[in-house]
């Protein structure tokens, strides 16, 4: 297990460098009073000003800072330290308020200050966060953990229905294609190893870390975990539309979302690419 987070660790480092430079993130954006929080973010977590936010896996921050100019006091977390610097670097020049600490997220559990314990008002994860994680019962633990009593966790999330597919040509220079189940959707008991070329936000980017490794976790297993650590489910959704592309056929439209098109350029609607949710601390007794 060492070796699998020391390979995707460095990927992430790696990553980050790609990131912070790439169009994908409109840093630049973001500096000229921009906000990288997608439509579904804004409209299902309402209003954050004055709440105290805890971001968990943030990357570089750009949503934890988006969320700081909307007002909230934020606390961002996430492994790599390219990362944790980059976010430091961005948050002194934007000037907005803000905490970042490299950690492991099964570290968290022991280094975390214990003022953090029921102090949160909102725990935000979102994207391409729990194929990361082997598993998912201690970052459950965590929420519950940080979470004030009647406090908000808020996840959106790569469908894995989705991230198990990869699309086929039918033919060659042909716009058809078919979509083809190429991995598990239930957990295997092993990690899915995946070769790597460039990165989501850039694919002809260079990178030296060939190969990460992930563990696919069904809604079921979501669900259940938070359950078991006695949040209560308020809201849960599937969408249609990705935050990014899964593959070249997916075209970003106007409404910021990347839809997969079909071989008429028409976006296809049976095919979740997200799902969110919101879940509550229930208050103690």
């Amino acid at each position: 297990m060492d070796d699998i987070r020391a390979a995707n660790l460095k990927l992430w480092n790696e990553w980050t460098l790609i990131h912070v430079d790439s169009a994908f993130y409109d840093v630049d954006g973001f500096l000229r009073g921009g906000l990288s929080l997608l439509p579904l973010e804004r409209e299902e977590l309402s209003d954050v000003a004055g709440k105290r936010l805890l971001h968990l896996q943030c990357h570089f921050g750009l949503d934890t800072l988006s969320l700081a100019r909307l007002g909230a006091e934020v606390t961002g977390v996430d492994f790599s330290s390219e990362a944790m610097q980059a976010a430091r670097r961005l948050a002194a020049e934007a000037g907005l308020n803000a905490t970042f600490i490299e950690s492991d997220i099964y570290e968290l559990a022991d280094t975390a200050p214990p003022d953090w314990d029921g102090a949160f008002d909102i725990v935000f994860v979102t994207y391409g966060a729990l194929e990361w994680l082997s598993d998912l019962q201690p970052w459950a633990a965590l929420i519950a953990r940080f979470l004030r009593p009647g406090g908000l966790f808020y996840l959106a999330e790569l469908h894995p229905y989705a991230g198990s597919l990869e699309l086929e040509p039918i033919a060659p220079e042909q716009p058809a294609y078919r979509l083809v189940q190429t991995y598990s959707y239930f957990p295997t008991g092993e990690p899915q190893r995946f070769d790597v070329e460039g990165s989501y936000a850039d694919p002809d980017a260079h990178v030296e870390q060939e190969v990460c490794y992930g563990w696919p976790h069904p809604i079921a297993e979501v669900l259940t975990v938070l359950l078991e650590q006695g949040l209560r489910i308020e809201s849960f959704r599937e969408h249609p539309f990705s935050c990014s592309a899964y593959w070249p056929q997916m075209r970003k439209l106007d409404d910021g979302y990347h839809w997969l098109l079909d071989e008429n350029g028409t976006p296809r609607t049976d095919v979740p690419f997200l799902y969110s949710l919101r879940a509550v601390k229930e208050a103690e007794a």
